[in-house]
């Protein structure tokens, strides 16, 4: 009873207010705050060291190359001299940069948030619905493709759509000539090729988000006459909208960083066709070796990144809260 009595105090008009306690017994326990803080903290440090050294560190050392004139050979290869804005001003005025950016928003919109999504929601429904068969079938095929190393996947891919491969194979069998895809449809061919190895993840994250949907629920809106295409997109979606959010986010972050396979299929090419930024990045620093020049355009690639990834964190924090 002392200890609540101590603890509040009243005012003129005789309410009953709260007392706060010494400066003294304040700082006490901000100091033992602060220590328990850092308690907790010392297991992070290692963890977070790490972050610098390879990640932070990287990241600011790209920065800081690209506003210098960095090569592979000659005297700027010896000591590399801050150029200030000149790769950036160089990159905007140059005839290969918007084509780049066009053709990279062309292959995430296709592969990631078309392809791999769509098509990673489709298989998850066909696992949960269809029969034991249809999961080994997807399992071998999809599933197969995603564990498949990057370059491996992209020499089948590339024995799939070049001239001679498997798929103008198929269609000769069916007495149809096929074109030369990588040629003829440079974008359409990495494009599909990218959405068969990454669909696997979307799959995964959409199976795991259907088993969280209460089945009571569905069976409430079967009940009231809503078909299962209503019933899909009046209640399943809206209930698993937050899965959709990281999904995409992660896929297209992955997505942004594609190389092997598209370097290994077509190069680039024909011509700049497929030159998404990663691959115009690479040729500009180690092709013409302009180090300064390929890091600006991997930073203008970080940026876009990091846009996407504060609309997909924002868009994910509205739907928490």
């Amino acid at each position: 009873m002392t200890s609540t009595l101590d603890a509040v105090g009243s005012d003129a008009r005789g309410r009953t207010t709260p007392v706060r306690p010494p400066r003294g017994r304040q700082k006490a326990r901000s100091r033992a705050h602060t220590r328990r803080s850092l308690a907790r903290a010392v297991p992070l440090v290692p963890a977070i060291g790490l972050l610098v050294v390879f990640l932070v560190g990287p990241i600011l050392s790209s920065f800081y190359g690209s506003f210098t004139n960095m090569s592979l050979t000659g005297s700027s290869a010896a000591s590399a001299q801050w150029v200030g804005l000149q790769n950036y001003i160089d990159l905007f005025k140059s005839p290969d940069f918007p084509v780049s950016v066009w053709l990279t928003l062309v292959f995430l919109i296709g592969s990631a948030v078309i392809g791999q999504n769509v098509v990673g929601m489709v298989l998850a429904l066909l696992m949960r619905n269809g029969s034991r068969w249809v999961g080994a079938l997807v399992s071998t095929f999809v599933v197969g493709a995603w564990v498949l190393p990057e370059i491996v996947a992209a020499f089948a891919s590339y024995a799939f759509f070049s001239q001679h491969g498997t798929l103008n194979a198929i269609l000769a069998g069916f007495g149809v000539t096929g074109p030369s895809w990588l040629f003829a449809f440079p974008m359409l061919s990495i494009i599909l090729a990218n959405t068969w190895r990454g669909a696997a993840f979307s799959m995964l994250v959409y199976s795991a988000a259907l088993q969280e949907v209460p089945p009571e629920i569905t069976e409430a809106a079967e009940v009231d006459g809503a078909n299962g295409v209503k019933r899909f997109f009046l209640v399943t979606l809206p209930m698993i909208r937050r899965s959709i959010s990281t999904n995409l986010m992660l896929i297209t972050l992955q997505t942004l960083s594609v190389f092997t396979l598209i370097y290994v299929m077509t190069g680039g090419g024909p011509g700049n066709k497929s030159m998404t930024l990663p691959v115009l990045a690479y040729q500009e620093a180690f092709k013409f070796s302009e180090l300064g020049y390929g890091t600006a355009i991997a930073t203008i690639l970080l940026l876009v990144g990091a846009v996407f990834a504060i609309v997909y964190v924002r868009a994910l924090k509205t739907e928490v809260d």
